[in-house]
């Protein structure tokens, strides 16, 4: 069974968790694809934390273990990468450092499939992704279109569960109603905008920013997830108000992200 936490309370714990992210300014390594690189940098400045983008095999388990946390995205994969990816997540548990999964596409063929394996098997505290990912990582069979979700997440939310359940870790899918659980808790998160998707790394770059909030939340990743998906929440709607199409829109994203004070996670809480 799953609970409804207190989202008044919730607000308030992902409020907390933004203001603690605005002072300590956590180190995140992302060994992400080449596409969101510069986009989930820019994120994560926006929010305040500092981004690495640190992915070499030489030194990224090394490097991993300094961090307040790292974040792992297949979506450029190759066998260099993934051998960086597999060892920098073995490092991270052994240092106790939160690391979050981003499986992108990777029911696509089986190189990718063998590899969200064997990073699913090093226990991600966070797996971050759309619809279609979350089913197809939970065994079904999903309508999705490369890298594209063709599912809703409400389709998705019981496959998210089983995997939250099984996996022992949070599970955070997105779309236009986002969906976090932990397998004993959930919540949804209503917010961004039409532009959203339509803005390459998006996504990608979310991934990002929920590592940013687990760096800060490391005993309560549902709650860093909560709070990484509330801040695209907010900000989203707000610069998709105020956008004239995908292009106007990437810019005051990144200025509404910035701009985002802790108490509007409080007092305009997307938590439904």
């Amino acid at each position: 069974m799953q609970s409804i936490p207190d989202l008044s309370t919730q607000a308030l714990i992902s409020r907390d968790l933004v203001a603690a992210l605005r002072r300590d300014a956590p180190l995140v390594q992302c060994l992400t694809n080449f596409v969101s690189m510069n986009t989930a940098a820019n994120v994560l400045l926006a929010m305040g934390a500092s981004p690495a983008m640190v992915h070499a095999q030489e030194e990224a388990p090394e490097f991993a273990r300094v961090c307040g946390a790292v974040v792992i995205n297949i979506g450029t994969l190759s066998s260099p990468w993934l051998d960086s990816m597999l060892l920098t997540a073995a490092s991270a548990n052994e240092a106790g450092i939160p690391w979050v999964l981003d499986p992108v596409a990777h029911h696509a063929t089986a190189f990718r499939r063998d590899a969200v394996q064997r990073l699913l098997d090093l226990r991600p505290a966070i797996i971050r992704g759309n619809a279609s990912e979350i089913i197809a990582l939970a065994g079904g069979q999903s309508a999705s279109k490369g890298v594209d979700s063709r599912d809703a997440v409400s389709q998705a939310e019981q496959s998210a569960h089983a995997i939250a359940a099984h996996r022992g870790t949070v599970v955070a899918v997105t779309g236009e109603t986002d969906y976090v659980t932990d397998g004993t808790r959930a919540v949804r998160i209503v917010g961004g905008s039409p532009l959203m998707p339509r803005v390459t790394a998006t996504g990608c770059a979310l991934t990002a920013a929920v590592g940013a909030c687990a760096a800060v939340s490391r005993t309560d990743p549902f709650s860093a997830a909560v709070a990484a998906l509330s801040c695209f929440a907010i900000a989203g709607r707000r610069a998709g108000a105020q956008a004239e199409g995908p292009g106007s829109f990437a810019w005051r994203f990144l200025d509404a992200l910035a701009a985002l004070d802790a108490d509007d996670l409080g007092g305009e809480s997307p938590l439904r």
